[in-house]
């Protein structure tokens, strides 16, 4: 495939699943002739017709509910919701049927819905646009959230998230569509690293940044900007946020001892906060100093003209990693 976008890459990833297995579909709002908001489906109804690529009404709920139906009757339904902060009336069905129905079948049904979902701001949107409410989610039993930071694990784990039996969120870090990496598209996904385990993208020694999605280009950023004042930062992509991988985790920290949690939603009960606390539990002996979150402030979403102020950025990762190491 050579060098292309993240959009175009779960774009590749996507036909790549509808080619080999009959049985996956996609339903979404405008995801058939338009190409989705974001082009992320583009050209995919027309290779593959409107029987399997689908422009649902405007109805949230009623798509998800429509997708419990297609899983139970063996289909691989993956589903867009158009932005994040859309899902909300789809949160019951996700919530009390998708999330719960493998084990209340004692496992005799598996539920394989991928549930797409654009995410995090940083693209100057209006209200409900620029959303993180991966918690919610990671908070629930019985769903896989993940989320690929790069085109080439979007390519992957896309695929991985629709042959999964398990329910995924696939959390699309919407101001990463536009960046580009080399993908090779040749990949056997059964071969490539399982979605639900992290990865050191950047090895160190000073104090370690676990990050996910959108903010892990400005952890590396932040990485690369510390050598110069001699810090060698390591950086953790966790690419999944329930499960956590934990044991990848708290190995960089006993190495370290420091830990910095990196994320663009509220630090108030989200991820970081169940990082730190698994991390003090299990390296409370190798930790130099707390764990610290770098994170969205605990207010609604700002109008696009403030969120460059309430974003996480280089400068305020930097400034827990300093204070990290005034301990």
């Amino acid at each position: 495939m050579a060098v292309t976008t993240m959009a175009k890459a779960i774009n590749a990833g996507l036909r790549k699943a509808l080619e080999n297995d009959e049985k996956v579909l996609l339903m979404g709002e405008d995801i058939g002739k338009l190409g989705g908001v974001f082009r992320v489906t583009d050209g995919l109804q027309k290779d593959f017709g409107e029987a399997r690529v689908i422009d649902s009404p405007l109805a949230e709920s009623g798509i998800m509910g429509t997708a419990v139906g297609l899983a139970m009757a063996g289909y691989r339904p993956v589903v867009e919701i158009q932005f994040d902060g859309f899902v909300y009336p789809a949160f019951d069905q996700i919530v009390s049927q998708i999330a719960k129905h493998r084990a209340r079948s004692a496992g005799r049904t598996p539920m394989p819905i991928t549930i797409r979902l654009p995410f995090g701001g940083g693209i100057g949107a209006v209200e409900h646009h620029s959303e993180s409410p991966e918690a919610y989610f990671a908070h629930t039993a019985g769903l896989r959230v993940i989320s690929p930071s790069n085109p080439v694990d979007a390519f992957v784990m896309v695929q991985q998230a629709i042959a999964s039996d398990d329910p995924v969120v696939f959390l699309e870090p919407k101001r990463r569509y536009w960046d580009k990496a080399d993908v090779d598209d040749t990949v056997d996904i059964s071969r490539a690293q399982s979605p639900f385990t992290a990865r050191v993208v950047r090895p160190g020694t000073t104090a370690t940044l676990a990050c996910y999605g959108p903010m892990v280009r400005t952890c590396l950023e932040a990485a690369l900007a510390a050598e110069s004042d001699g810090l060698d930062l390591e950086v953790i992509d966790l690419r999944s946020v329930s499960p956590l991988d934990i044991p990848t985790v708290a190995a960089s920290v006993r190495k370290t001892g420091r830990l910095v949690v990196v994320h663009e939603a509220s630090v108030f009960l989200g991820v970081g906060a169940e990082l730190a606390a698994r991390v003090t539990e299990e390296c409370f002996h190798s930790l130099e100093a707390p764990v610290l979150r770098v994170g969205g402030y605990h207010t609604p979403y700002p109008p696009s003209r403030l969120e460059e102020e309430y974003l996480p950025d280089l400068d305020r990762v930097l400034d827990a990693v300093d204070r990290s190491l005034a301990y």
